[in-house]
């Protein structure tokens, strides 16, 4: 039976991909008033700056993701001040995404339904942890969560072996007693049997692109959550 259930947040929780387009843009409004650039120069200046930071930290850790590096490195491009401007670009992208995240559809009555039931609730997701506190709180999510692994605390990405351990430890029961649900078949799913969890697939409410030999979940409504816990759709 399962005991704890664990999810991703970006494109499990919410939908990362539909947000990001809404900090991009805010971030491209602050360009081009700031620096009098273009939304295709600001876009290209992010893609550039983002191979530069990741080959400087060379690790596949939680600080590739680092929208303040990020920002670091644009403006080093663009020969530009990095005060005020690192932190406001910063804030112009996170604020406007979050601003405008909503939950999944259903999740948030599934996640009550698990914590009625006593069931404990995890997240393990890849990520600075500051920012993903902050994405939880915003959709609702805070509430209902027992722990948190992010890979900052980790100090290494999903599908790591040391991430799976983590959330399996901070959990309290066993491997197999753990569903990991997240979008990524990769990084979530596969790492998560690999580990001895049962992953679960979350294919954001659409038909699944590709063939997938794990079990999969097309949405958190209408879940049968007795038949879950004990399998069944597993």
């Amino acid at each position: 039976m399962i005991k704890a259930v664990i999810f991703d947040i970006d494109n499990t929780l919410y939908s990362y991909d539909e947000n990001h387009m809404y900090g991009m843009q805010a971030l491209a409004d602050y360009c081009n008033r700031t620096f009098d650039i273009s939304e295709e120069e600001m876009r290209n200046c992010y893609k550039k700056a983002g191979i530069i930071m990741i080959d400087r930290i060379g690790t596949d850790t939680a600080a590739i993701h680092s929208r303040m590096l990020r920002m670091l490195c644009m403006l080093e491009l663009l020969g530009q001040p990095l005060f005020p401007h690192v932190r406001n670009m910063y804030h112009a992208y996170w604020d406007t995404l979050i601003a405008h995240a909503v939950p999944s559809p259903g999740v948030l009555e599934f996640l009550k339904e698990l914590k009625d039931r006593n069931i404990r609730i995890g997240i393990g997701t890849d990520m600075t942890a500051y920012i993903q506190y902050k994405k939880l709180e915003a959709i609702g999510a805070a509430p209902y969560i027992d722990f948190i692994v992010t890979s900052e605390e980790a100090g290494i990405e999903k599908p790591a072996g040391r991430f799976f351990e983590l959330c399996v430890e901070k959990a309290g029961v066993a491997a197999e007693e753990c569903a990991f649900i997240g979008d990524n078949v990769r990084k979530d799913i596969e790492g998560a049997w690999e580990n001895g969890l049962k992953g679960i697939w979350y294919t954001q409410e659409k038909e699944p692109a590709e063939s997938c030999d794990f079990p999969t979940l097309r949405s958190f409504v209408g879940i049968d959550v007795e038949e879950f816990l004990n399998g069944n759709t597993l």
